[in-house]
């Protein structure tokens, strides 16, 4: 029996939470089609999107009695994946080869993380669920923007994400400034879980959505697995509602395909009076702004190989994160 890739082997976001409610719910992870749902209890689901019967998307079904219910020929599926019905022949009792095909399912930051395959052997820091330590917190606000559907590898966007020499070109009068654009030195470090920069110093005009004028703003990023970062952003004095305490924005990413990508931004922010839709809207803008750029990129899978592309000392952290991806073993969405 062929061993999962390692890719299969960790937890992926795959839609917000508050997406899956009492109808089914389409989405993809690592080629694989998958249906959401949630049943009787309230409970949330990720199950391949075909019948076990005749291959209907299940998506295009309906939750019933607290049981999916396949489109086609209404057989019903518990919570387990087990079939509980055959309508034609109600009087069948539907054996294992009846069951629908189910994958790890577990909720947490405001999302539903899907997981294809157990991990073989020893559990590594790498296969368990993505850390964003902001989110227990309290006394942090969380929203959630997007989904962003991008084509490009998820690689490629987490990598934008770790990068603050494009702030002055690509978030030119946002969240940088080509008159100022200099990058000074930062230090980068392994963890368990991937890489750690930390003192990165970055010149911008409009910080946050409050900013009236320029600062030096510091920054710390952490890869916390292979398709997500986190930043986090000391406060400027004054800026905030409660003096010392940082800020963080998650990159969460989902990969779809090696070339294809949906991701999320999760906000842990020290901002209790602006509306959600505000803080999102900023997020969208700086998002939109990379899109184009992200799709533009080639090859659309990130090079590992150190000579594939020319590099420059303000791309420590993007070096690390190709070290990390390389070194841990992940093929889906680079070029090795």
């Amino acid at each position: 029996m062929t061993e999962p890739t390692l890719e299969k082997t960790l937890w992926h976001p795959v839609a917000l939470s508050h997406v899956i409610g009492t109808q089914p719910h389409a989405a993809n992870l690592l080629g694989q089609a998958l249906v959401l749902w949630r049943d009787g209890d309230g409970n949330a689901h990720a199950w391949a999107d075909q019948c076990p019967h005749r291959g209907a998307r299940l998506s295009l079904g309906r939750v019933h009695a607290g049981q999916l219910e396949c489109p086609y020929h209404g057989w019903r599926f518990e919570a387990g994946g087990a079939c509980t019905l055959v309508p034609a022949v109600p009087d069948f009792k539907p054996g294992p080869r009846c069951a629908a095909t189910t994958f790890a399912a577990q909720e947490a930051y405001g999302m539903l993380w899907v997981r294809l395959a157990e991990p073989v052997g020893d559990a590594l820091p790498i296969h368990d669920l993505p850390a964003f330590a902001a989110e227990a917190e309290p006394r942090l606000r969380k929203t959630t923007s997007g989904p962003y559907l991008v084509q490009a590898s998820a690689p490629r966007i987490i990598e934008n994400f770790l990068d603050m020499s494009h702030f002055g070109f690509v978030h030119e009068d946002w969240l940088g400034s080509r008159d100022r654009a200099e990058i000074p030195p930062y230090e980068v470090k392994p963890t368990p879980h991937g890489v750690l920069a930390t003192g990165c110093l970055a010149w911008q005009p409009r910080s946050s959505i409050h900013a009236e004028s320029g600062a030096q703003v510091e920054y710390t990023y952490e890869v916390t697995a292979p398709y997500t970062a986190v930043l986090t952003k000391q406060p400027e004095a004054g800026s905030t509602a409660i003096d010392g305490l940082w800020e963080s924005i998650a990159m969460f990413v989902c990969p779809v395909t090696e070339e294809t990508s949906v991701a999320w931004t999760r906000m842990a922010m020290n901002d209790f009076e602006s509306p959600d839709a505000r803080l999102i809207d900023f997020q969208n803008t700086i998002f939109g702004q990379d899109q184009p750029v992200l799709e533009s990129q080639q090859p659309k899978r990130l090079p590992l190989a150190p000579d594939a592309e020319a590099h420059s000392a303000a791309d420590r952290m993007s070096a690390a994160y190709r070290r990390y991806l390389k070194t841990s073993g992940i093929g889906f969405g680079v070029i090795r």
